[in-house]
């Protein structure tokens, strides 16, 4: 409908802001799929940063390092199987869980988790957010 043109506007022009900040390599972006990201995008000013002081104690998700945040994407895009997420990123399944254990013994959050792992990606996706502000 017509009258629906200004609502859809706004909706493509959101996704096309969200997309830019965390969804840089997909060429198609849909406002339906940014869900989380959305809801990051719109939080209040200063939450970003209270969510990572309460939820990372102190800590921020780059100081797990390149490599361990690599294996917990594969591990999230993976639908948080262990064995599959190894197999992605060719590596040994035990290999994956230390990795996943040293999170655990920084921050309490056990990623195999459903409710920690989505804390986790939440973080993930606030710390995108505030270095997209920040200009890094």
């Amino acid at each position: 409908e017509i009258g629906d043109l200004p609502a859809s506007y706004e909706e493509a022009r959101e996704a096309l802001e969200v997309g830019l900040i965390f969804a840089k390599n997909d060429r198609v972006i849909s406002y339906e799929k940014l869900g989380m990201e959305r809801l990051v995008y719109n939080l209040e000013p200063g939450a970003h940063e209270m969510y990572i002081k309460e939820v990372f104690k102190g800590m921020s998700p780059k100081d797990f390092g390149e490599e361990i945040l690599n294996s917990v994407e594969t591990f999230f895009e993976n639908s948080l199987n262990i064995s599959e997420a190894a197999r992605n990123l060719y590596i040994h399944r035990n290999t994956l869980v230390y990795r996943l254990d040293k999170i655990q013994d920084k921050t309490g959050l056990d990623l195999k988790n459903l409710d920690d792992a989505m804390k986790f990606k939440l973080g993930m996706l606030i710390e995108r957010y505030i270095d997209y502000i920040e200009g890094d």
